[in-house]
C-alpha cells in the first residue's frame, strides 16, 4: 500500500480536481438556465407578436404590413430554432461536465478509502505493538517478581 503521505497528497489533489469539476458543472447549469431563460422569452414574444397580427389582421392590414409581420415571425421562428440548439448543446455540455465530476469523485473516494485503510492498518500495527511490549512488560514483571 502506498505510503501516508504519498495517499494524502493524492486524495488532497483529487478533491481539488473534484471542486474544479463541481464548479464546471455549475456553471453549466448557469448556462442551461440561461439557454432556457432565452428561449422561453423568445417563444413568449413569438406568441405576443402572432396575437398582435391576429388582431391587426382582424382590424384590417395592408399586404406590405402583412409582410412585414409574417417576414418579423420567421426570423423570431429562426432564431427560436437556434436558442433550442443552443440549449441542446448546453445540456448536452452539462451531461458532459456531471459525468467527469462523477468520475472525480469516485476517484476522490477510492483514494480517500485507500487512506481509511491504510490509517486502519497503521493503527493495527501499532496496537500490536503495544500489546507486545504490555506483553513483555508483564513478563518482565512476573520474572523479578519471583
Amino acid at each position: 500500500m502506498a505510503n501516508p503521505s504519498a495517499l494524502d497528497t493524492l486524495t488532497d489533489l483529487a478533491q481539488r480536481e473534484s471542486d474544479e469539476a463541481a464548479k464546471r458543472v455549475g456553471a453549466a447549469r448557469r448556462t442551461v438556465e440561461e439557454a432556457q431563460q432565452k428561449l422561453q422569452m423568445l417563444l413568449g414574444y413569438r406568441d405576443e407578436y402572432a396575437q398582435r397580427l391576429d388582431a391587426v389582421q382582424m382590424a384590417g392590414i395592408t399586404p406590405h404590413a402583412y409582410h412585414n409581420f409574417v417576414a418579423f415571425v420567421g426570423k423570431l421562428d429562426h432564431a427560436i430554432a437556434g436558442q433550442q440548439e443552443v440549449l441542446r448543446h448546453a445540456e448536452a455540455r452539462t451531461a458532459l461536465e456531471q459525468k467527469a465530476w462523477q468520475q472525480c469523485e469516485r476517484k476522490r473516494l477510492s483514494y480517500r478509502t485507500l487512506s481509511e485503510r491504510a490509517a486502519r492498518e497503521a493503527l493495527r500495527v501499532e496496537n500490536k505493538r503495544d500489546q507486545k511490549l504490555m506483553d513483555d512488560h508483564a513478563a518482565r514483571t512476573v520474572y523479578y517478581k519471583r
